[in-house]
C-alpha cells in the first residue's frame, strides 16, 4: 500500500523533541477537536507521536488503534506504553488500506505525514469510509508544498491539500475543510455521511 516506508533506522527522528517545531501537536489536536470517548484510528502511527496525545484527548472511555505496517514501529510504541499509564491504546499491525478494524467502528480516521507515501490513496479512503461510523471524520495531515523543507520529504514528493480534498470528494466524503496546520503542514478533514 505504501510507495515508501519510513526507515526503521531513522525512527529516533520521529521522537526528536525538535519535531515539535515542525508539527505543533497542540495546534493539530485543537483542529481535530477530539472528544472524550471517541474511537480513533491512528493510521501510520509510527512511533506513536500522535497516538499518545490522541489517547489522552479521547480519555479512558475512548480508544486509539495505533496502526502501522512496520512491526518495529509498533514495538517502539509498546515500549512507550510500558512507561505510561495509558490503557486505551491498541497496537495493530496492518496496512493503511486494510486496517483489520470492524465496519463502522471509529469516530476519527487520522493519517499523519504518510499521505505522500501512499500509492493507492483511493483504497485508503475507501477503507476509512468502511471503518468510520456515520458522522465520523477523516483527517489527513501532511507537508505543505509551498514551504521549503526543513524536514520531511523533498518538495517534489509532496502532495497539495487541494489534491487530497479532490480525492476525498471523489470517494464521497462531505464537509471537506482544508487548513494550514502550523508553518509546514496542511490538514484536510471531511465527514462521512449516510
Amino acid at each position: 500500500m505504501h510507495g515508501k516506508q519510513f526507515p526503521i533506522s531513522k525512527a529516533n527522528k520521529l521522537d526528536d523533541p525538535a519535531r515539535e517545531e515542525w508539527i505543533q501537536t497542540p495546534e493539530v489536536l485543537s483542529l481535530l477537536t477530539v472528544r472524550p470517548g471517541e474511537v480513533i484510528a491512528d493510521v501510520g502511527a509510527g512511533t506513536g507521536y500522535f497516538s499518545l496525545p490522541l489517547a489522552q484527548a479521547a480519555g479512558p472511555e475512548g480508544r486509539v488503534y495505533a496502526i502501522d505496517a512496520q512491526a518495529e514501529m509498533l514495538a517502539q510504541i509498546g515500549r512507550k506504553l510500558e512507561q505510561v499509564a495509558f490503557t486505551n491504546i491498541e497496537l495493530i499491525y496492518a496496512e493503511a488500506g486494510r486496517t483489520a478494524l470492524p465496519d463502522a467502528s471509529c469516530d476519527l480516521f487520522f493519517l499523519s505525514n504518510i499521505w505522500h507515501e501512499i500509492e493507492d490513496q483511493i483504497a485508503v479512503l475507501r477503507e476509512s469510509l468502511r471503518v468510520l461510523r456515520t458522522g465520523g471524520r477523516i483527517a489527513i495531515l501532511d507537508w505543505r508544498t509551498d514551504v521549503e523543507p526543513v524536514a520531511g520529504p523533498p518538495l517534489d514528493h509532496r502532495i497539495s491539500a487541494s489534491q487530497a480534498g479532490s480525492a476525498l470528494n471523489f470517494v464521497g466524503f462531505n464537509q471537506i475543510a482544508l487548513a494550514e496546520a502550523g508553518r509546514y503542514h496542511w490538514l484536510a478533514q471531511a465527514v462521512k455521511q449516510d
